[in-house]
């Protein structure tokens, strides 16, 4: 089993599974008929997984690659029994799961020698990316940090007021200017003003547009030529926020973004409402890029540490 931190106990453990209800029912479903009345794994047994799995959103590449390896392991180990099957699939699934290596985002830890932490957050609008600084920013705060908030999405008033809403909620300073403000000059004075207050963590909004990349690109390249102003070798992450109920549609998003910034991590939202959640394995072994964190509802602690095993082990749990 990975390791799991002090936030991941059973009630985390909980929430997974009743976060992965929906994905859980249709996948499990058609795990379970792809290899019904089965004694051994043969085509047929590995064509109906193949269906099962896109028809999960795990996307046809995902699926391949996941087949190839049942393939190879069936060969390697001459006689699969389909009862050995679920445990072979699970295994499988996880190994093309990419998660982040370092430990310490698990206790919501900083590096030592990054204070400030600073993270930048992109995301188009509606993926749920207010939501989700606002939980981390209640995680942080939970493990003992003192967080800043910098409402960098100045386009959208509602954004700045999304922002400003959580930061009054879970208790941690916010700096914003008017609508139409330059975003570099918020992330310039949310890095000044963190660094005044000796803040452990910053979280920067930016904003969630993708119909002009170039523009976008542009952006948070000055977002970031501000930050390092202040910071030189920050931002030390760039946080991707992502809808899984958009199913193949959060991967052609992580694309597109992936292209046109360097993402470092990913957070997964909106999975209690769907049953694309298999989307999940498609976006993390395709982009090469680690899951962190990945939303199961609208609670404050709904926001989950992202841990392989578990999820694997949730999806195939009756």
């Amino acid at each position: 089993m990975s390791f799991l931190g002090k936030l991941f106990g059973k009630k985390e453990k909980e929430s997974l599974d009743q976060g992965l209800q929906k994905t859980k029912e249709t996948f499990f479903s058609k795990i379970t008929k792809a290899i019904a009345g089965k004694s051994s794994v043969d085509e047929e047994v590995l064509d109906n997984l193949e269906e099962a799995l896109v028809s999960a959103d795990v996307g046809i590449e995902t699926t391949i690659q996941i087949i190839k390896r049942i393939e190879a392991r069936v060969a390697r180990d001459k006689y699969v029994g389909a009862g050995e099957l679920n445990k072979l699939l699970q295994e499988e699934i996880e190994a093309v799961l990419v998660e982040a290596p370092e430990q310490g985002y698990r206790n919501f830890e900083i590096p030592a020698d990054k204070k400030p932490y600073v993270i930048l957050v992109v995301g188009v609008n509606g993926v749920g990316k207010t939501t989700t600084i606002g939980k981390l920013a209640h995680n942080y705060k939970k493990a003992g940090k003192q967080v800043i908030l910098g409402a960098a999405d100045t386009f959208r008033a509602a954004a700045v007021d999304q922002l400003t809403i959580w930061s009054e909620r879970v208790g941690v300073p916010i700096v914003k200017q008017a609508m139409g403000s330059d975003p570099g000059a918020v992330a310039f004075d949310t890095m000044q003003s963190a660094m005044a207050k000796g803040a452990d963590v910053v979280i920067i909004d930016t904003a969630g547009r993708l119909h002009n990349k170039a523009h976008l690109m542009e952006e948070l390249g000055k977002i970031k030529r501000v930050i390092k102003k202040v910071v030189p070798d920050a931002p030390h992450e760039v946080l991707l926020v992502l809808d899984g109920s958009t199913g193949q549609n959060a991967l052609v998003q992580a694309q597109q973004f992936t292209a046109t910034t360097d993402v470092s991590a990913l957070a997964i939202t909106k999975l209690d409402g769907t049953a694309k959640g298999g989307v999940v394995l498609a976006i993390a072994s395709q982009l090469k890029i680690p899951v962190k964190y990945i939303g199961v509802g609208e609670k404050i602690d709904d926001l989950l540490i992202f841990d392989r095993h578990e999820f694997v082990d949730s999806l195939f749990k009756l």
